[in-house]
């Protein structure tokens, strides 16, 4: 009796739990990073009193990258109830020089080793746009190579690379979702940035959203060209939730109220969606 039970109890709890997770990137507060007035530690501890979930661990941010700082980082996430959801680097494949190519590959590979020494399963990409004398075709091909290698690299190592729809080759649904069939990995996904297609956003988001592996949450979406207007996130919710989405939605915020005030208030909102 007491058997069934507890079954049921933890059916019950299993069948409420939130489908997805809430987190937060480091990027939210380049601000203060960048200035000196908070480091990643204290990022860590502003998450915890936010009630995420998990963080996004950027490169841009790490004073060190050496085994000592990494593993001193892990285990203040472990000891403060924090995931980390995800590291990010910020690399271009679309360089047109083949050396400095190859070296954004080796970048991202670093990472990759980097992503496992903190446990984080996946590390954001980015692609890049097309350079000056050069055509899309090209760019494209120089992303689904870098893509595949640092794919064959990190599936071993047990680590997703996630695309950004970023601007440049991944501005629109069709770009994204050509690159990412293109590479054939079940290693490479997509990092869905709430924020960064212009062109039919929410139609754009759901058409992409089933291949995320993780996701960026901003409070804006696209408004035409040049406009910007605050995002509907019980539609996106909803729109994850019908793809199965189970992931993280990062914060990733770049509005113009104060972060310090407006990422604890979005965040209060989304827990309350998923």
């Amino acid at each position: 009796m007491i058997r069934t039970a507890t079954k049921l109890s933890c059916w019950n709890a299993r069948r409420h739990r939130p489908t997805m997770k809430i987190g937060c990137a480091a990027y939210s507060f380049r601000q203060y990073l960048t200035s000196g007035k908070m480091s990643l530690e204290g990022f860590l501890e502003k998450a915890v009193e936010m009630d995420m979930d998990g963080v996004e661990l950027t490169a841009y941010y790490f004073p060190s990258t050496d085994d000592d700082y990494l593993y001193t980082l892990k285990r203040q996430c472990y000891l403060l109830g924090l995931q980390v959801s995800a590291a990010a680097v910020g690399n271009r494949f679309t360089d047109p020089d083949p050396g400095e190519r190859a070296a954004q590959i080796e970048y991202v590979k670093d990472w990759v080793d980097i992503s496992v020494k903190l446990g984080a399963p996946c590390l954001r990409v980015f692609a890049g746009g097309t350079p000056e004398g050069h055509s899309e075709a090209e760019a494209r091909q120089w992303t689904i190579d870098g893509l595949k290698e640092c794919a064959e690299y990190a599936a071993p190592r047990g680590v997703l690379v996630a695309l950004e729809n970023h601007g440049g080759i991944t501005s629109t649904a069709d770009q994204v979702i050509d690159l990412i069939t293109s590479v054939d990995s079940e290693w490479v996904g997509v990092n869905l940035d709430t924020g960064n297609f212009r062109q039919d956003p929410y139609g754009s988001l759901a058409r992409v959203a089933p291949y995320a592996v993780t996701a960026h949450a901003k409070t804006e979406i696209p408004k035409g060209s040049d406009d910007k207007e605050e995002a509907d996130f019980s539609k996106i919710v909803g729109m994850l939730k019908t793809q199965g989405y189970k992931g993280y939605l990062s914060i990733e915020y770049e509005a113009a109220e104060e972060a310090m005030t407006a990422v604890p208030r979005f965040a209060q909102m989304l827990n309350s969606l998923v």
